[in-house]
C-alpha cells in the first residue's frame, strides 16, 4: 500500500474513530438526562443476639436522639458479610460475635430521608466480652432487654426492622450461613 493510501486509511480510521465516541457520548448523555445516577442501597449487616429471654441491643444517638437498635452498620469494601457482622458486633457492644444463621434479607426504607437500606441480617451467640473497650462513636451503651422492653420503647427503636427481626426470630426463621459467597 502507498503511503498515500496509508495515510488516508489512518486518517479514516481516525474520522470513524471520533464518530463511533461521539455517537456514544450522545448516548451516554441522554441515558445522565433520563437516568441522572444509579439507584444503590446501603448495604448493611444486623445481628439478632439471643441469651436468657434477652436480645443484645445498642443504644445509639441519631439526629440527636436515643434510639435502640440490634448491632448493626455498614459493610466495607471487600470485606465479607459475615466479616462485617462480626466487627461491627465487636465494635458496638464489645462482644465477639459468632454467626451460625442467616435470618434474613431485609430491604427498608427510610420513611423521612427516603435512602434504602439493604440488611442482612444474622442470628448468633456472643462470647469474649471486653468491658474496657470504648465502643463505636454514636454508640451510648450496650443492654440486654426482653422483646416485650422493646415493645413498651417502641418510640425510640431505630426502625421497624428491630421488632421484626426479633420475631422472625421466634418464629424459627434461619437459613444456613453456606448459602452465602464470596466471588472475587
Amino acid at each position: 500500500m502507498s503511503h498515500t493510501k496509508q495515510a488516508r486509511r489512518q486518517h479514516a480510521d481516525a474520522a470513524a474513530a471520533r464518530s463511533e465516541k461521539r455517537a456514544m457520548d450522545n448516548i451516554s448523555d441522554q441515558l445522565n438526562r433520563t437516568h441522572p445516577m444509579i439507584w444503590k442501597p446501603h448495604a448493611t449487616v444486623a445481628a439478632v443476639i439471643h441469651r436468657d429471654d434477652q436480645y443484645l441491643i445498642v443504644e445509639e444517638l441519631i439526629d440527636g436522639e436515643r434510639v435502640f437498635n440490634q448491632p448493626a452498620g455498614h459493610l466495607e469494601d471487600r470485606e465479607s458479610l459475615q466479616e462485617a457482622i462480626i466487627r461491627e458486633v465487636r465494635e458496638e457492644t464489645a462482644w465477639l460475635f459468632e454467626p451460625q444463621y442467616l435470618l434474613g434479607i431485609y430491604r427498608w426504607r427510610h420513611p423521612v430521608k427516603g435512602n434504602t437500606h439493604l440488611r442482612t441480617t444474622f442470628v448468633g451467640t456472643v462470647s469474649d466480652h471486653r468491658s474496657d473497650q470504648p465502643l463505636d462513636e454514636g454508640i451510648t451503651g450496650a443492654h440486654w432487654c426482653t422483646r416485650e422492653q422493646l415493645l413498651h420503647s417502641h418510640t425510640r427503636l431505630r426502625s421497624n426492622l428491630v421488632l421484626r427481626c426479633i420475631d422472625d426470630y421466634l418464629a424459627g426463621q434461619r437459613a444456613p450461613l453456606e448459602i452465602l459467597h464470596d466471588v472475587d
